[in-house]
């Protein structure tokens, strides 16, 4: 049987309103068929026939919320460019509220191009800015973000960093001090840049890759416990109170300093892995805003990671699969 609390999980989505502050972009993608390879270098030559542009980055992680059911509040950046325009249409197309957006003169709206030829994917290309906002650019989106937690009752606040620039440390400190005194809950999604600025945070979620190169550590995913070993000790110096650790064909494990609990993996026809990470992070701080308990939160979280990475492309969560999911494994 399923938890009640589970139960109630998916009922109550509606209710949370969720802050996604962090680096929003476009995934573009080229979709072909591959049927010779270029005379004039040993690559494959791709016939397009369908091209697509999605919410990606922190963007894919509020549609994943709002796929969900609950209410995101997507805070990010993008230029004053043509792809910028783009940004702002596709949000309109997802039904997201573009409030939390601000334009930075000058700056390039991240997009980032994946070449596919069938379901192989071939090459991504990315053309982007990933230097550090600084000055009036960063003191004029903390205010706008800080005026927008103010009006608004949020359930909890997600960091999603992908190294674009956006996140400095002194921003990161600032958000999660107001979060604290507030009793928000502070999910993150790290990379390597400010890997270490997250002092104070309620969980952090990096992959095993990750946390193994954040931390200069050599660790097997076969030894448990050493791997519990060196997050407890990451949670004590940096005065966070979980660890959520993706460990892909491994599943997740979920650590505090008092436990642990590793979630094998469901066996899946693996297609692309692309947007997992924003899956697990925007379920997992559901089901910390709907307080369930953290073996559950890592269970539901690793089963909509599953799913995802059945789909070709950057996709959201399906709530109702997930739901399925969820009555036929976790009894």
């Amino acid at each position: 049987m399923v938890s009640d609390n589970l139960k109630t999980f998916f009922k109550d989505l509606t209710s949370k309103r969720i802050l996604i502050i962090g680096d929003v972009m476009i995934d573009a993608y080229m979709w072909g068929k591959v049927d010779r390879i270029s005379p004039e270098a040993p690559v494959p030559v791709v016939t397009c026939t369908k091209q697509d542009n999605r919410l990606g980055g922190a963007a894919n992680v509020a549609i994943n919320i709002a796929a969900m059911g609950a209410n995101p509040i997507l805070c990010g950046i993008i230029g004053n460019d043509d792809k910028g325009t783009l940004f702002l249409k596709l949000m309109q197309d997802n039904h997201l509220s573009n409030a939390g957006i601000c334009i930075v003169k000058g700056r390039k709206t991240t997009i980032k191009t994946r070449i596919i030829g069938g379901n192989q994917h071939l090459l991504r290309i990315d053309d982007e800015t990933t230097q550090p906002l600084e000055g009036a650019e960063i003191v004029n989106f903390s205010q706008h973000l800080f005026d927008l937690i103010n009006e608004l009752k949020v359930d909890a606040i997600i960091f999603q960093d992908y190294d674009k620039g956006l996140l400095t440390p002194a921003l990161i400190n600032e958000v999660i001090h107001f979060a604290n005194k507030k009793d928000i809950p502070v999910l993150v999604d790290p990379k390597k840049r400010n890997f270490h600025a997250y002092h104070g945070a309620t969980l952090f979620k990096p992959n095993f890759k990750e946390f193994c190169e954040g931390l200069k550590v050599e660790l097997s995913k076969e030894n448990l416990q050493d791997v519990y070993t060196v997050a407890k000790d990451f949670l004590n110096s940096h005065n966070i109170k979980i660890l959520l650790l993706t460990m892909s064909e491994k599943g997740v494990m979920i650590c505090t300093t008092e436990n642990f609990h590793h979630i094998p993996a469901h066996v899946r026809d693996i297609a692309d892995v692309s947007g997992a990470g924003d899956t697990v992070i925007s379920v997992a701080t559901l089901g910390i805003a709907c307080n369930l308990d953290l073996k559950e939160v890592a269970e539901v979280s690793n089963l909509s990671g599953g799913l995802v990475c059945e789909k070709v492309g950057v996709v959201p969560v399906d709530k109702a699969q997930l739901e399925r999911e969820v009555r036929k494994y976790l009894h």
